[in-house]
């Protein structure tokens, strides 16, 4: 399935911001069943100063604001043909080794919470059991939109009983990597089933199963990824692989809108 995206980051500020320095994470990775066909990233009220790939091979531009500038726009977009691989990416590559995915941060730090998650998970196989915690997850902490922030724990979600696929990801990846297994976070594009235009970027967890390799799961929507994901960036948890990083000078008074939209090219 080829997929077209666009994502727009507009900024106002109501004072001039006086510098201005971010790190963008919107470009799709090629490989895995995926293959990024065209994409590009356009400014205005900034510049882009480098494109690297980080230590989890993710694609990073770095932009820069104009000195007094009191408008920024960021559009990223392109196409993307994706394969279905039933949530399978595949053994590991990359310049990060695989134990650091075993490495819990502050996101994901298990508790009480979610040592009572794993006591309830059931199955034969590995997959079975992390199927399993993808369903207990969702049974015990509900979606609901704007339930979390971005700097919300693993533990706080799962005792508020709700939270977005941020913090879904986050429960499955501490409680993985608790059971033993790798773990990562993943951002990225979902194509909706009832709409084009939304307003965030999806996320969900890969766990790291013997003989198969990382495997996808995305426990809001109680699936492995299919044609209609795009994976963007991985990391240890969101920090890692957050759209937009950055920092400021100045700027006071902040505005932003995002607009995403993700269709099937026709």
């Amino acid at each position: 399935m080829r997929l077209t995206i666009r994502h727009t980051t507009r900024y106002s500020f109501a004072d001039p911001v006086t510098y201005g320095l971010q790190q963008l994470r919107k470009t799709p990775k090629s490989g895995h069943g995926q293959e990024v066909i065209r994409w590009t990233t356009t400014l205005s009220g900034g510049k882009k100063e480098l494109e690297y790939h980080d230590h989890m091979n993710n694609a990073v531009e770095l932009i820069s604001f104009d000195k007094d500038v009191t408008e920024v726009t960021v559009r990223s977009e392109g196409e993307v043909e994706v394969s279905d691989t039933t949530g399978i990416i595949g053994a590991h590559r990359g310049p990060a080794p695989l134990w650091l995915f075993e490495t819990v941060t502050p996101l994901t730090k298990p508790g009480p919470g979610v040592r009572a998650l794993i006591k309830q998970v059931e199955g034969e196989s590995s997959v079975g059991k992390l199927h399993d915690l993808s369903r207990v997850i969702s049974e015990v902490v509900a979606y609901e939109v704007g339930t979390s922030q971005s700097e919300t724990r693993a533990e706080d979600a799962i005792a508020e009983g709700k939270g977005v696929c941020q913090d879904h990801a986050h429960i499955f990846i501490a409680a993985a990597r608790e059971m033993g297994f790798p773990a990562r976070y993943v951002s990225g594009y979902l194509m909706m089933d009832d709409r084009i235009e939304q307003d965030a970027t999806h996320a969900w967890a890969e766990a790291h199963v013997d003989g198969l390799g990382w495997v996808g799961f995305d426990v809001s929507n109680q699936i492995c990824p299919d044609t209609r994901y795009v994976r963007v960036a991985t990391g240890l948890d969101y920090q890692g692989a957050a759209p937009v990083t950055g920092t400021r000078y100045g700027g006071a008074g902040e505005t932003l809108s995002v607009a995403i939209e993700v269709a099937q090219q026709q």
